[in-house]
């Protein structure tokens, strides 16, 4: 009984490794924003960090090899595949569900209905195809896709349902609204991939594509759904999580640290307005993290309690 009480009271009070927790940076502003605030919740409470730039695809495996420590943006829609295969590996632990709900999905800006009646229904966009066509898509449409790496299954999803479009990718987040800027600005046809929660909404009228309704069975049965031999023949999810995931060996190696992770907790104005600091008011990650914790003290205070 004495040495188990012993072990007990050991881990209880154990203290940090002084190794640093290193933490992710993608391509996209809110990630990036919010790496940031993560990395100064975790120093205030005691902890070294490291920031390291990775593959938000990739990222999953090296969370695994804990080569990274942290992943605290895991949407659903893009990377939930990935999360959930290393979480049944047993390398990677569910840390937390931030109170953020997600959508992402091809978008366009509401103007677009003149020119193409019927929308948001994905069976509409597809008769007015041509109306999105450019010089390197013509005939075909283009939908302006994300990073590569963001694997959002688009083409899979145009070959299952038919459609009359390309998939074009953009290198970047911001090469996405560079694009949308310009369209807007000339009131010209445009379908993008788009998010929320996101700056976006806030400057641009626009909507979401109806496509049929998401299920799991989807994306691995090729029965389910219109088309009997392909996959992805649906939408992506409509109220999708937003996890925080954590290599197996981070609450033992930093248990203070993992504490104060698990009770971070962002909204959709706070993905939003992380979003906005840096992509509109073109603050750098650092100052938009600062900027962001002094706008919300009360909030992370509670979160590192007895940590601070």
């Amino acid at each position: 009984m004495a040495t188990i009480l012993a072990f007990a009271t050991g881990t209880a009070f154990a203290e940090d490794s002084t190794d640093p927790i290193k933490i992710p940076t993608h391509n996209w502003s809110s990630q990036i924003v919010g790496a940031h605030i993560v990395g100064k919740l975790l120093e205030k409470g005691g902890a070294k960090v490291e920031y390291v730039s990775a593959d938000s695809q990739v990222v999953y495996t090296a969370l695994c090899e804990g080569d990274v420590s942290l992943v605290h943006e895991v949407w659903e829609g893009a990377f939930g595949v990935a999360f959930q295969k290393v979480v049944k590996e047993g390398c990677v632990v569910d840390a937390a569900t931030h109170d953020a709900k997600t959508r992402e999905e091809w978008w366009y800006p509401t103007y677009v209905e003149e020119v193409c009646p019927g929308l948001p229904a994905w069976e509409a966009l597809n008769a007015c195809a041509d109306k999105f066509a450019t010089a390197e898509t013509s005939p075909k449409g283009r939908f302006l896709g994300g990073p590569v790496d963001w694997l959002k299954h688009d083409s899979e999803r145009v070959e299952a349902l038919a459609m009359n479009f390309e998939v074009v990718n953009a290198g970047s987040a911001a090469a996405l609204w560079a694009e949308l800027d310009s369209a807007v600005k000339r009131k010209e046809p445009i379908v993008l991939f788009n998010w929320t929660p996101n700056f976006v909404e806030a400057l641009y009228d626009g909507k979401f594509v109806e496509f049929p309704a998401f299920d799991p069975k989807c994306k691995d049965d090729p029965a389910w759904g219109s088309n009997k031999d392909l996959s992805y023949d649906c939408g992506n999810p409509k109220d999708g999580y937003l996890k925080i995931a954590a290599w197996k060996e981070f609450p033992t190696k930093w248990p203070k640290a993992y504490a104060i992770l698990q009770k971070i907790n962002f909204s959709n104005m706070d993905i939003a307005v992380q979003a906005k600091l840096a992509d509109i008011d073109n603050m750098e990650p650092e100052q938009a993290a600062d900027k962001w914790l002094a706008d919300n003290e009360a909030r992370w205070k509670a979160w590192l309690g007895s940590a601070s």
